[in-house]
Parts: C-alpha cells; structure tokens; sequence
C-alpha cells in the first residue's frame, strides 16, 4: 500500500541540464548598465576586477571656463562692491579710486584661485590657495594697475595728438582695451601661482590679456547705455572679471596637450589637464586630482608621470587601465584608467 504523505518525485534528465544557463556575475552587471543604473564602482564589478563603466553626461558646472568665469565675476563684483560707497564721480587720485582696480583684481585672484578647489570639494586646498590668493592678488593689482595707468595716459595722449578727444570714439576704448590688458596679466600670474604650475601660469597670463582687455574696450560703451556711474561701472568690472575667467578656461582647453577627462565618477565631464611632471591621485585632499567618496582610494593612490612625449602611470593600490590591472603602464590616448568607482579618459593632442 502506498504511503500518502510520499509526494511525487522531481525528475531531471540530461536533457534539461543541458537547456539550462547559469547568469554569471558580469552578465549581471552588464544588465544594470543596461537598465541605466549608474555605474560608480564596486558593486556590479567581477571579484577583483574592474568596474563596469557606463559614460555618464558632464555637467556645464564642471567645466573650467564656466566655474572661472563666475569665480571672476564675483570676484570683480566683491571688490567693486567695498569700495563703490566711496567712490566719488569725477574726483581723481583718492583712494577709493586709486584703489579700485587693485581691490577688485585681489578678490578676482581669490576667486579664480578658490574655483577649481571649490569644484574639486576639498577644502583644505581651498583654504591653503585663499591664503596665497589675497596678498599675491594685491600685490600684484598694485602693481599691473600702476603699469595700466601709463600706458593708458601714454595711449590717450597718443589718440588725442591725431583729433580723438571723446570716449565715444572707438580708439578710445581700444586703448582702455589694452591698458585693462595689462590688469588681467595679474589674475593669470597669480591663477597659476598658487597652484605651482609654470605651464598654468602661462596659460593664466594668456587667457587674462584677452578676457580683461575684451572687458576694458566695452567699458565705456556700457557707460554709454547704462547713463549711471556706478551700475556702468558694476557692469564694467563684473564683465571684466567674468571675460577674465571665460577666457582663462578656454585657453587651457585650447592649448592643452595631456589630459584626464572624468567619464564616470562624481566628478563625471571634468577635465584634469596634466600640467606638472608629476600628477598625484588620491583620496587626500591634497592631492592633484582630488578623489572623494570613496573608502577604497588610498591617499596617494597613483600618479601619473610625464617624461617628454611619453605618459607613464604608477600605481600604489589597484588601478586599471583597459580592463587590466597594472603597476607601471605608458598610457596611450583613448586609454580607460579605472580607480575605484572613478573612470577617466586619458587623451593626448597629437603631435605633427
């Protein structure tokens, strides 16, 4: 007699093994990519392997002449601000007025130095480059300021000598143009100073005699339009700082030859272009590319080395470059460089 709690038996033959299909880890990873799961690091990666990366949408916030360019106006609009109480119209060589460009300059310096580490998010490099900012930034607007005085009277001499004798003529503002030049050659000195750079420096210098001189050769059509000495002013210093700073970010991108441009990560569309001959990665936040948020990034995790034409990657803890895990790579352009739940695209402009 048959027991009735015996309950039927669960038959597999080989044929319903072999139908059969095993999910692996990295078919599972890849399905979360492809579902549009943000892809940061550790979770949907193999053990001990890289992450699955998924290029993820930069942001403008992210972008050097965008962040510059409001640093500079700001900047421009905070020291335009103390010292347009006392300003007086038509008065000249007191000190509101003797002081202004300076003022203005120092707190640009400020801004164009505290810009990246702000964006960066590491505050201990922010507040070392506020530090080196003000008194480089004053400084130096006293002096260029000085230096854009006489070649302003020399070159307003110059036009009046030939019958230009209003500000409504453009020789006019051409002069002013470049005598605002000669201003902006502060904030690009004192933007790559602070971040001991030689090459940033240049680029700095660059970027400033365009974007301040651009500002100085609207000035006065802004006064023109505005009939208001202090929103013509406000207007002109802000517009100053902000072409300061645009002009600065384009520059770099322009003339960049190596660089790392962030494809996944939370600082995913940003650019680091590798200015020094050694670039060090981490998680302290001293480090040269500043990586946060992540607990598996040691505080000096690699660096990148830059040896003439060629680019060499030293790795203290586990980095990919590839897919594959690596000590000591040459890096060549298009290579995928994966740090913890940070991706980066490493790309050089080729050389005629």
């Amino acid at each position: 007699m048959a027991n009735s709690d015996d309950k039927p038996l669960l038959k597999i033959t080989l044929e319903d093994l072999a139908k059969a299909q095993v999910r692996t880890e990295s078919q599972a990873g890849a399905a979360v990519a492809a579902a549009g799961a943000r892809q940061y690091g550790n979770i949907a990666a193999a053990a001990g392997g890289p992450a699955v990366v998924t290029q993820e949408k930069g942001s403008i916030f992210l972008q050097a002449w965008f962040y510059l360019g409001v640093a500079g106006l700001l900047g421009a609009l905070i020291g335009w601000g103390i010292l347009e109480p006392f300003f007086t119209e038509f008065v000249t060589n007191t000190w509101p007025d003797i002081l202004m460009l300076p003022s203005i300059m120092m707190f640009m310096c400020l801004g164009l130095g505290l810009a990246e580490s702000i964006v960066e998010r590491s505050a201990k490099k922010a507040s070392i480059r506020a530090l080196l900012a003000l008194p480089l930034g004053l400084v130096f607007g006293l002096i260029f300021d000085r230096i854009a005085n006489i070649l302003f009277y020399v070159g307003a001499r110059m036009i009046f000598s030939i019958g230009v004798m209003t500000p409504q003529n453009p020789a006019f503002w051409i002069v002013r143009g470049l005598a605002w030049a000669v201003i902006g050659l502060a904030g690009g000195i004192v933007y790559g100073l602070v971040d001991h750079s030689g090459r940033k420096t240049k680029f700095g210098i660059l970027g400033g005699l365009l974007g301040a001189g651009l500002g100085g050769s609207v000035f006065d059509p802004i006064s023109f339009v505005t009939h208001t000495g202090s929103v013509s002013r406000g207007v002109g210093f802000g517009l100053l700082g902000l072409a300061t700073g645009v002009a600065i970010g384009i520059v770099e991108s322009a003339l960049k030859d190596r660089w790392l441009y962030v494809a996944a990560g939370p600082l995913a569309g940003k650019q680091f272009i590798l200015y020094k001959p050694v670039t060090t990665i981490g998680s302290n936040q001293q480090s040269d590319i500043y990586l946060f948020k992540d607990t598996s990034i040691l505080p000096e995790h690699a660096r990148i080395e830059l040896r003439g034409a060629q680019t060499f990657l030293h790795a203290a803890g586990p980095v990919f470059v590839s897919g594959q895990p690596v000590r000591m790579r040459a890096l060549q352009s298009g290579d995928l460089v994966q740090i913890g739940r940070y991706a980066f695209h490493f790309r050089e402009r080729h050389r005629s």
